[in-house]
């Protein structure tokens, strides 16, 4: 029995199956990091100082404790896979197959590098013995930057699988492969908002 709505949209919602089924995911996704950005400004009004004292020595803002340089690349970084994302999906649309592996691995690349320079940013606070025990600041820091690198994990996974094995069904389904991609595209675009609201408000603000 064939599923229906995979290619063309649903007469109810306007969207095929999957998108819709992203979209209540995403919805989930926000309730989920809304609540730890509460969770954050919540605690940062009721702190007399933030980030407050760490280690014995007491911080007035988050740029001396965080490596906003650091950070500034990381958000670069994601942005631009996000336009190379866009470019995977619109080679699928054109037809050009090897377009899309170009710009999907490239999307794929630019994740890892997010990954790498993410741990060095770990390491750099556990040298110093910033660890989330140390600090309100610090846990929420980590919890949220933690949650967004796995998400972050989670995307590479899926990009992953459709650049390789998953990429067969181009030959005998190219438009359902095509929205496969859109919906995967949905889910990486999140990831990255999210990164440009944690930025700031960890960061800088």
């Amino acid at each position: 029995m064939e599923i229906p709505y995979t290619i063309s949209a649903r007469p109810d919602t306007g969207v095929y199956n999957a998108k819709l089924g992203t979209w209540l995911f995403l919805t989930s996704e926000m309730m989920l990091f809304g609540g730890l950005f509460s969770a954050y400004i919540f605690s940062r009004l009721a702190a007399p100082i933030w980030p407050g004292e760490i280690l014995n020595q007491t911080y007035t803002h988050e740029s001396q404790v965080l490596n906003v340089p650091i950070g500034t690349i990381n958000t670069m970084v994601l942005i631009t896979s996000s336009v190379t994302m866009v470019m995977a999906w619109a080679s699928l649309m054109m037809k050009n197959f090897g377009r899309f592996k170009l710009f999907l691995g490239s999307t794929i690349f630019l994740g890892l590098v997010f990954l790498i320079i993410k741990t060095f940013e770990y390491r750099e606070k556990f040298a110093h013995h910033m660890f989330p025990s140390e600090s309100t600041f610090l846990a929420i820091y980590f919890t949220l930057t933690g949650l967004h690198a796995l998400h972050v994990i989670g995307g590479i996974i899926v990009n992953g699988y459709f650049w390789g094995p998953g990429s067969k069904m181009w030959r005998h389904q190219p438009d359902r492969f095509t929205n496969r991609i859109e919906v995967a595209g949905l889910y990486w675009h999140f990831v990255d908002i999210v990164w440009i609201f944690l930025f700031p408000t960890l960061y800088l603000l």
